[in-house]
């Protein structure tokens, strides 16, 4: 590099927009700009077809704030082509945010296709300020006409996108309808002008669904009750077993009587996920061939009805007497089994946890409710423990999943590790205990295990294990020789580390090797 030139890093993003904004583009208009200001490009960060909207799956601009904001970087300048490519941020605060830090780490951004200098003076700090504003109303602007157009197809009958459910297949056609192929998990259709509808899937998966539809009908199950029967006849599921979620989607979504619906919930621009009253949904009557006929699903939706929304709540809590009085004792399992009873979500939803619920009855002392409170505390702790990977690694994400804390770390490379959270137990001799709970679909993995302390209000120390040899619930103690299998962390920071050595099968600790 010639002493005379000054390093610089160049930020690249190209969503899915317009030629303009290809990397090349960007690339050559920079480089122009760098040679006519006497910069020197040293490093390239990248995101190409990310969306300039969150920060979040934006790995190259989160990897080179990074960078600057931890002394980690070896130019003194960032070149981006315009600051659209910084961002559509939907508050223009959060993108002058992430600027400053780049200026306050004594790295400025320079826009190198913009007609005003990024120098800090009024009329660039106005212009600024107003192509920020425009940037994010563009995102604005392009997601209402997208969803005016999704509108439009939804009423034809269209499928707008997503998983076609159990018993249900995704099938592409031309614009007139014609099949034209069954379209398998994950494939999407190629050609703009082809549509995709729904079918009926496997004769096996049709027939459960017809079955679980005369379940609830004729012999009265609740919803609990139809899961577990599915389960012990050994019906396969979507996941890992039925669960009563599982089978309320089934009997209360319209596509299986035919009908096909869209905008049930609406998640704008990455904000969190929202569900719409019925009266704003887009049907589309007899849009496919249905599964079961639509005077069984609105008998369905009847029952479902009369059984919970239209419940009060001193109606609610009458049911939970009348199960107390005649079990002795209540649980989400038994409340889950009873017919008479809606789910445990239900109470959770309308009283805020169904320790609350069983408050209202007079059930239950104190110190009965610890396990309950051990299990949301357990929860939360797992929880912040998922964001603190998710915020000090940049190569590691989050994957959120179905059901209860189903979410593990995925890494750049493709690597999976499951996150396992031990809870300590006392027991009569003295010594502490920890238990383990396995997720079966989850053994195989690298697992980070985090056992929790003595009160189970922290952690006491993480261990990194190659795998889990076990499915079922079990116990280790102190110094177990199971935890030798693997790695036990000085602290979280070693967790990188620790993932490379385990896969290279060394099992020396990692604060022993410092």
């Amino acid at each position: 590099m010639s002493a005379d030139l000054v390093s610089v890093a160049q930020y690249l993003r190209m969503s899915t927009e317009h030629q303009q904004y290809s990397l090349e583009n960007q690339s050559a208009t920079i480089a122009k700009y760098a040679a006519s200001h006497g910069f020197e490009i040293i490093r390239t960060y990248t995101d190409a077809a990310r969306s300039g909207v969150r920060l979040k799956c934006r790995t190259g601009l989160r990897e080179l704030l990074q960078d600057v904001v931890g002394g980690g970087a070896n130019f003194r300048a960032v070149l981006v082509y315009d600051v659209s490519r910084w961002g559509r941020f939907q508050d223009t605060d959060e993108s002058a945010h992430y600027e400053f830090l780049c200026k306050s780490a004594g790295v400025p951004v320079h826009y190198c296709a913009e007609t005003f200098a990024n120098d800090g003076s009024l009329p660039s700090l106005i212009m600024k300020a107003l192509k920020r504003t425009m940037a994010g109303e563009y995102s604005r602007e392009l997601g209402v006409k997208v969803l005016d157009g999704q509108k439009r197809l939804a009423r034809l009958g269209f499928k707008q996108g997503g998983q076609a459910g159990y018993g249900l297949r995704r099938m592409l056609v031309s614009g007139d309808r014609h099949p034209k192929a069954l379209l398998k998990d994950g494939e999407r259709k190629s050609i703009a002008t082809d549509r995709v509808i729904l079918v009926p899937g496997p004769s096996e998966e049709v027939e459960v669904v017809r079955d679980i539809f005369q379940m609830y009908i004729s012999d009265g199950l609740s919803l609990q009750a139809i899961a577990d029967r599915l389960n012990r006849e050994g019906v396969k599921a979507v996941g890992a077993q039925w669960n009563a979620q599982a089978v309320y989607k089934i009997v209360t979504h319209p596509k299986y009587a035919g009908c096909h619906v869209f905008g049930r919930t609406s998640c704008r621009l990455y904000t969190p996920s929202v569900k719409r009253p019925e009266s704003e949904w887009i049907l589309a009557p007899k849009a496919f061939e249905p599964i079961v006929d639509e005077t069984t699903f609105k008998q369905v939706k009847r029952i479902l009805s009369d059984r919970t929304a239209n419940r009060s709540d001193d109606q609610l809590l009458d049911a939970l007497r009348v199960l107390l009085a005649k079990e002795g004792r209540l649980s989400g399992r038994l409340i889950d089994r009873s017919p008479d009873l809606p789910a445990t979500s239900t109470y959770c939803h309308r009283f805020g946890g169904l320790r609350r619920a069983y408050e209202l009855i007079g059930y239950g002392r104190p110190e009965e409710f610890g396990p309950i409170d051990l299990r949301s505390r357990t929860r939360t702790l797992r929880n912040q423990l998922m964001e603190t990977l998710d915020a000090m690694f940049k190569e590691v994400s989050v994957v959120r999943g179905k059901g209860r804390w189903r979410s593990r770390l995925r890494l750049r490379n493709g690597l999976i590790a499951s996150v396992l959270v031990a809870r300590s137990i006392k027991t009569v001799a003295g010594p502490l205990r920890w238990q383990v709970d396995p997720v079966k679909r989850e053994c195989k993995h690298i697992t980070l295990l985090a056992r929790l302390d003595a009160e189970n209000q922290d952690f006491h120390d993480f261990h990194v294990l190659p795998n889990v040899d076990r499915k079922r619930r079990f116990r280790i103690r102190a110094g177990d020789p199971w935890l030798g299998r693997g790695l036990r962390l000085g602290s979280l920071s070693d967790f990188r580390a620790a993932l490379a050595r385990v896969r290279r099968g060394t099992t020396q600790n990692v604060q022993d090797s410092r």
